[in-house]
């Protein structure tokens, strides 16, 4: 789960420190992907996969950026093309709409939906959808939904739920929408059909090490992201 992939500025807060990676950081993890047989997958190929439909690649992994900010083009985009690896974004449509500063617009967006990145929903405006009626919810998930389709020329199918906010009746409304999946905040390494709207990722922060970076990718007492359970 990364957000920005840039030098946070001098005068950047704690948040906006914490969740920025430098782009020779995220050079360097993609560098030890590439040299270790890691291959990055979607969101699409992760469903398949929960549901037998086919093989996922020995080792692989899954590059998720939340927010849609200008960096992600202007830095990650680059990246991920110089290794042949596939990044799923996950776009606040009302800010590519507005052009707002500091995030991606539709034209930069639809170049990378062109070169194989996926574009998928983060809501029309980020609001924390457990405090929204059930037609407000629908509003923010489908609104996108539609928005990211007139655009990219797809349906997107998965959500990242704004600021890890949601419940029951959030991943009620998703089934319904048939969304085929959702991403939190909450760390974990093991996905399957059951918690298909409750998948899990692996922070990645401006203070993650190398060493750090490996556990993520290949974490002790898992085999493939498996806890490994005595019998």
């Amino acid at each position: 789960m990364y957000h920005y992939i840039s030098q946070p500025p001098p005068d950047a807060d704690i948040y906006r420190v914490d969740l920025s990676v430098t782009p020779e950081n995220f050079r360097e993890q993609m560098t030890y992907l590439a040299e270790n047989g890691y291959t990055p997958i979607d969101l699409y190929q992760l469903s398949a996969a929960t549901t037998s439909q086919m093989d996922l690649p020995e080792k692989p992994v899954l590059l998720t950026f939340d927010d849609g900010y200008l960096d992600n083009y202007e830095n990650a985009f680059p990246i991920l093309q110089e290794f042949g690896f596939t990044g799923t974004f996950f776009i606040i449509t009302e800010l590519a709409d507005q052009g707002a500063e500091g995030y991606a617009n539709w034209e930069q967006l639809e170049e990378m939906a062109a070169a194989g990145m996926r574009i998928e929903s983060h809501t029309k405006s980020h609001p924390d959808l457990t405090t929204l009626s059930r037609d407000g919810i629908i509003y923010q998930v489908l609104g996108s939904q539609e928005t990211i389709a007139a655009h990219i020329g797809y349906q997107p199918r998965y959500l990242c739920y704004p600021g890890g906010r949601y419940n029951e009746e959030t991943m009620q409304i998703l089934a319904e929408l048939d969304l085929w999946g959702a991403v939190t905040t909450q760390g974990g390494t093991w996905h399957h059909f059951g918690d298909r709207y409750e998948w899990s990722r692996q922070r990645m922060r401006n203070t993650t090490t190398m060493d750090q970076f490996r556990i993520f990718v290949d974490p002790d007492g898992t085999v493939g992201g498996k806890p490994v359970t005595e019998n």
